[in-house]
């Protein structure tokens, strides 16, 4: 007859309150372990299973107590010091956090899952490259670690080494291809890469899996939006914001794809709703402030656009003491440092501003060396610098696409006198001597800007407004004209290998910064451009300019116009569907004829 073991009193408790927790009686059961806990503070059991009952409930100061009394009653209790690890990771003590998971890799080297917890720890730490090395040993630990791949995979992204992160995301899904989680991951890291339909595929892929995963649904608008699939766009965007309906991102990206469709109220709508939720929500701002430019609302765009600082796509702030001057101070007499920001193109289109700013202050620029020849010529700028070079002293600062608020631009006071820009007379005599002897009008083409493949946000901009070579064939049929290549980087190896019928004259490896473009492109007699950096310069030399735009065009050129208040020689072709360069070919071929 067997022997039935005699149980201590807390032994019954313990017991009890298992059995109460089991059946669904919370209060019941924590009230015994309390008793346990009031007779016996340092009873593992009590302090463990107390410790997960008021951490599921949400008490996680508490919880973290009572796992911290359990690790030292149990010090070399590897699960006491990973839930204590949790808690407080989720009350945002850091660094403790990771103590904790350091004591568990020291107690279990070989544990996989504790190395990955290590890992997350160094993540939340922005320790990227030690959590990557962490995450990297739990996998070699444990190759069938999934969650592991994947955390390597995101700190590998993290690290810009997208194809390894890819590589990692791979193998996760391999383990468990039914986590949406990986899919979306893997989305996240082609959309760094600029792989946007590669993209799209994985959140199709995690959309497949679980129909309610807002992030799928979320990544999947953004990489429609950038493969400018508008009208899918919308559709997925409305997706994620069935589920969730104050998210940020969802109503911000929802915003963009009606403004890139030229449904500004509707964009502006989404933008107040963004901000409704967020009020510091940069990239709300900052988009909201490309929308009312574009719409013409200078008086609220220019002030919204301060908040470019601030968003995810922006380029950070100087680190310049003090605040910019925003035209509010009194300025005469001092000298102002104006810094040339953004791409090439913003500083030809916004120097402008300059001649203005010599008649109060003394102006030194700074720009990136390609423009410092060029601009030195610049009506009142007393010393230009290149950037990153040391700067001489002066009273204020003021980065140059702000100075249309400080001198509250509208649409009817925009300086656009011109010319503004100046091309050196020598260097431009020469040049209309050599194409002296090509016959006709001389016109120069430009067909795609810098791809900028690091920059995602970028790079896809870049698509939709740069064209091949091949899209200026009509124009090679126009009678009584020469073509002239002013397109440089790597499609200028376009050149090569022309269009049939297309004769193209080249000498771009003559130019090397814009004080000889500017010189080529004032003994010309017309450029075409895409919206790139010579548009601009042709447009501040006061040159005839047919600007070629894409359907979701740049704010600064309007929408529904054929003429530009920025420039008065320009003309302006637009798409009139995304990515239809034909038809507005045509209708450039067409006007060149006519010219």
């Amino acid at each position: 007859m067997p022997v039935t073991p005699t149980l201590s009193a807390h032994q019954r408790k313990l017991a009890a309150a298992a059995e109460a927790l089991q059946r669904g009686r919370v209060a019941e059961g924590e009230a015994l372990l309390r008793e346990v806990l009031a007779s016996r503070p340092s009873n593992a059991e009590a302090l463990w299973q107390l410790g997960q009952l008021t951490m599921r409930a949400g008490r996680v100061n508490e919880a973290e107590r009572l796992f911290g009394r359990l690790t030292r009653a149990e010090p070399k209790s590897a699960a006491a010091h990973t839930s204590r690890g949790f808690a407080l990771a989720h009350l945002g003590r850091l660094n403790e956090a990771l103590a904790s998971f350091e004591r568990v890799v020291a107690l279990t080297p070989r544990d996989s899952d504790a190395w990955s917890n290590r890992g997350i720890a160094l993540t939340n730490l922005r320790r990227t490259v030690d959590a990557a090395a962490s995450f990297r040993k739990a996998v070699e630990l444990r190759p069938d670690n999934g969650h592991a791949h994947n955390n390597l995979g995101i700190a590998l992204t993290n690290l810009g080494r997208f194809p390894d992160a890819i590589a990692s995301f791979d193998r996760a899904i391999g383990l468990m291809p039914g986590n949406a989680e990986y899919h979306v991951n893997r989305g996240v890291t082609f959309g760094h890469m600029a792989q946007f339909e590669d993209a799209l595929d994985s959140y199709d892929r995690a959309a497949a899996l679980v129909g309610v995963f807002m992030e799928a649904h979320r990544g999947r608008a953004g990489a429609l939006e950038n493969l400018a699939r508008y009208d899918e766009a919308l559709l997925a965007y409305d997706q994620a914001l069935a589920l969730a309906p104050q998210d940020v991102g969802a109503l911000t990206g929802r915003a963009n794809v009606n403004y890139a469709m030229g449904q500004h109220d509707q964009a502006l709508t989404d933008y107040a709703a963004a901000t409704g939720v967020d009020a510091n929500y940069a990239d709300a701002h900052w988009d909201e402030s490309l929308c009312r430019l574009a719409m013409g609302d200078y008086e609220h765009g220019w002030e919204k656009y301060e908040w470019r600082w601030k968003s995810a796509l922006a380029h950070a702030k100087p680190a310049i003491p003090g605040s910019p001057w925003l035209g509010d101070t009194p300025i005469e007499g001092k000298t102002i440092l104006v810094l040339g920001e953004q791409g090439l193109g913003d500083s030809l289109q916004f120097c402008r501003y300059l001649p203005t700013l010599a008649a109060r202050a003394r102006v030194i620029l700074e720009v990136p060396r390609p423009l410092a020849g060029l601009l030195a010529k610049l009506e009142g700028v007393s010393a230009v610098i290149v950037a990153g070079d040391r700067r001489p002293a002066f009273d204020a600062w003021a980065p140059m696409m702000s100075l249309p608020l400080a001198f509250r631009t509208t649409l009817a006071t925009i300086p656009a006198t011109v010319p503004y820009l100046r091309a050196d007379p020598e260097q431009t005599a020469g040049w209309r001597d050599r194409l002296a002897s090509l016959p006709g009008r001389k016109v120069g083409l430009v067909w795609s800007g810098a791809p900028r493949p690091e920059d995602p946000h970028s790079y896809a901009i870049d698509r939709r407004r740069s064209m091949t070579l091949a899209h200026f064939a009509p124009l090679a049929s126009v009678p009584g004209v020469s073509l002239i290549s002013l397109q440089k980087g790597a499609p200028a190896e376009q050149t090569k290998n022309p269009p049939d019928g297309m004769t193209l004259h080249d000498w771009t490896d003559e130019l090397d910064d814009f004080e000889n473009t500017a010189a080529l492109v004032e003994a010309l007699d017309l450029v075409i451009a895409v919206d790139t950096s010579v548009a601009h310069l042709a447009g501040g030399l006061g040159k005839p300019v047919w600007v070629l735009n894409r359907f979701d065009l740049c704010w600064r050129w309007l929408r529904n116009r054929t003429s530009s208040p920025w420039y008065p020689t320009a003309r302006l072709f637009h798409q009139q569907t995304p990515g239809a360069w034909p038809d507005a070919m045509r209708d450039v071929a067409a006007a060149l004829r006519a010219w």
